[in-house]
């Protein structure tokens, strides 16, 4: 039998709180969705200011990096280069910067998705909040 690691509750609150203190630093409205590895929502904080549709991309971003193992800016360029058939990947929605894995001992354990800023910008805050996790 294998051992899992998983995101506690603890750890959700510490990636979101470590996030949008990033932001507020920033002076970025954003939304903030930590996912577990299957993609299901932990987590989420739609700061004051940042637009309703961001909640709704920042959970699609989160999910796509978990379920796919990988930023969600891989799909992103995937498609930038030309592979548009990819648009019609199932279930994989949030095709754009700003989802990041959370890895702990090479296992992805989940992820977080920011929406609201530039995309460059939501993946530096969703690392910045995964980062606060590995250094605990």
């Amino acid at each position: 039998m294998k051992s899992k690691y998983f995101l506690t509750a603890d750890d959700v609150k510490l990636i979101i709180k470590s996030s949008e203190l990033y932001s507020l630093n920033k002076n970025l409205n954003v939304a903030i969705s930590v996912v577990d590895d299957g993609g299901h929502l932990l987590g989420m904080l739609r700061l004051d200011g940042a637009p309703a549709i961001s909640s709704h991309i920042s959970l699609a971003k989160a999910k796509t990096s978990a379920l796919g193992r990988r930023e969600s800016l891989v799909y992103e360029e995937i498609i930038n280069s030309g592979r548009y058939s990819f648009l019609s990947a199932p279930i994989i929605e949030g095709m754009l910067e700003g989802g990041v894995p959370i890895i702990i001992e090479n296992n992805i354990i989940g992820a977080v998705g920011v929406s609201g800023a530039k995309s460059n910008e939501d993946a530096d805050i969703a690392r910045a909040g995964i980062d606060s996790l590995i250094a605990v």
